[in-house]
């Protein structure tokens, strides 16, 4: 009996420390809790876009009429004859680049240089609000030249519109708040808000802006080059 009642309270010990740790933000699991939250949400928004890309494929492959061909609709002319996939190209290339400086943010933000740190968050900002420019044209221009909508295309299978514009859209939604998310980042690194507290918070930032850049690749794969 009395072996029982120490089990008990030693069991109730357990729980009481865990939920202290919970409580007062500790990384209980030998993490940042800030890292953990981030992966989380990663995890949830990876299910979200495997679905939007999964009903895409399978849409298009049961589609029975033939679906838009992506290098002449997203061709863009400079003069010229129309160069198929261009814009979708420089789009993807600034992202990749973004990548670079992020992961140059994380590394100064580790050495506590304050300046460059906030610099290269800054300039990933910049090349993510460049590809929202570049979404924007590109969205306009199927709007308004090429007449594409949501229900309806003069290209091919109706359902090219709906499923462009819920992926693309969705992304392009992501990339804005993660603009959002670094300068306000970049802006606290300057002020030393983050001095106290270490620099995790910009490889937080990183993960997110790497995901965002991970999934605008499967994106182009699947929708643009297929």
């Amino acid at each position: 009996m009395a072996q029982s009642t120490a089990d008990v309270v030693a069991a109730n010990d357990v729980v009481t420390d865990l939920v202290s740790d919970w409580s007062a933000e500790k990384e209980v699991f030998k993490v940042h809790w800030g890292k953990a939250m981030m992966w989380i949400f990663l995890l949830s928004d990876t299910f979200i876009f495997t679905s939007f890309l999964t009903g895409y494929m399978k849409v298009r492959i049961s589609s029975t009429v033939p679906w838009p061909n992506s290098s002449e609709i997203f061709a863009l002319s400079f003069g010229g004859d129309p160069i198929p996939l261009i814009l979708i190209a420089i789009m993807t290339f600034v992202l990749i680049t973004s990548s670079g400086t992020m992961a140059l943010a994380v590394n100064y933000g580790y050495r506590k240089d304050r300046m460059k740190a906030a610099v290269l968050l800054l300039i990933t900002a910049g090349f993510g609000l460049m590809f929202v420019g570049m979404q924007a044209f590109e969205w306009t221009k199927l709007i308004v030249d090429e007449g594409v909508r949501p229900w309806g295309n003069p290209f091919g299978a109706a359902q090219f519109g709906a499923s462009f514009f819920m992926i693309t859209g969705f992304h392009g939604l992501h990339v804005s708040g993660g603009v959002i998310y670094l300068t306000y980042v970049a802006v606290g690194v300057l002020n030393g808000r983050y001095e106290k507290k270490g620099y995790d918070i910009i490889e937080i930032a990183g993960l997110y802006w790497h995901f965002v850049d991970l999934v605008w690749v499967f994106i182009f794969a699947f929708f643009y080059l297929w």
